[in-house]
């Protein structure tokens, strides 16, 4: 590993300050587990490393019945698996979090992290997407708001700037009669990266027969996670019979980007969209049911 720079910020200033310093020579530190790892690799050389961890606030996680669930960017994955807030009101938050890695892994890395990351198989960004997340952005120029599906750009890259930080991930309230989950398949059971990942948020009408909306978020399956939005259109404001099911998976697996590579083919990747999503909308139906 190459010799560096390490310097602890307790403020927000401090950090725009060094990046505006530094430029691209300064990386962000906040769990650690992935840049790390890339730093022994030699793929990334930073001349100085920002530790983020002593600012206070970016940890926080609240609910509000108004406005939703407050996510500090530096949140560990391990505390969103087991948050009893999170388990109650986003039980499928908490199961995308079960499945990171490794508890060592889940008990340092952190939630901004893992959306910085932006591995286009990582575990947290479809469950959030289809539960309409928005990321607050902050700057040396002021803060922005951007919802988590606009976020990702390419693999490993994401909409932040030079001088951005991002502090806080927002989810809103469900409305009544909404379900929502995660599901991935993967070679192993655990400690593993998706092979395919699936989310589903649905709501019902009051009648309990009619899908009144739906979110479909699939990961590992293209160059950022996505949204499925030809599948969601087959289903809003249709019966949600075994027709109407099977034909929005069919779409939702027409919609993905696989690429075959050393874990999975491209062929084999889209039809587990295809299972997957018919799987997980039927599961998140019966449970509202």
């Amino acid at each position: 590993m190459k010799n560096f720079e390490y310097k602890r910020v307790c403020t927000l200033e401090e950090v725009f300050h060094l990046l505006g310093q530094h430029q691209e020579k300064a990386m962000i530190l906040a769990g650690g587990t992935d840049l790390l790892v890339k730093m022994r690799n030699k793929t990334l050389k930073p001349e100085i490393l920002i530790d983020i961890k002593g600012i206070p606030g970016l940890d926080e996680i609240r609910y509000d019945p108004v406005e939703g669930l407050h996510l500090g960017a530096l949140a560990s994955i391990h505390r969103l698996e087991t948050c009893p807030i999170i388990r109650e009101k986003f039980p499928a938050i908490s199961e995308a979090a079960g499945y990171l890695g490794s508890f060592q892994i889940r008990s340092r890395g952190t939630l901004g992290g893992n959306l910085c990351h932006a591995s286009p198989a990582g575990e947290m960004a479809p469950c959030l997407i289809s539960l309409g997340a928005k990321l607050r952005i902050v700057g040396s120029a002021g803060e922005r708001w951007v919802l988590l599906e606009d976020f990702f750009t390419d693999p490993g890259k994401t909409v932040l700037q030079r001088d951005e930080l991002l502090t806080a991930v927002q989810v809103p309230t469900p409305p009544p009669q909404t379900g929502c989950k995660y599901t991935k398949y993967g070679i192993r059971k655990a400690m593993d990266l998706a092979i395919v990942g699936v989310a589903v948020a649905l709501t019902l009408d009051a009648e309990k027969d009619k899908c009144k909306e739906v979110k479909i978020a699939l990961g590992a399956v293209g160059p950022i996670p996505l949204r499925a939005k030809k599948g969601e259109a087959r289903l809003r404001g249709q019966k949600m019979d075994e027709t109407s099911i099977a034909e929005a998976s069919l779409l939702a697996s027409q919609e993905a980007q696989p690429i075959t590579d050393i874990r999975a083919s491209a062929e084999y990747r889209r039809k587990m969209v295809q299972a997957l999503t018919q799987k997980t909308l039927k599961q998140v139906q019966e449970a509202l049911s």
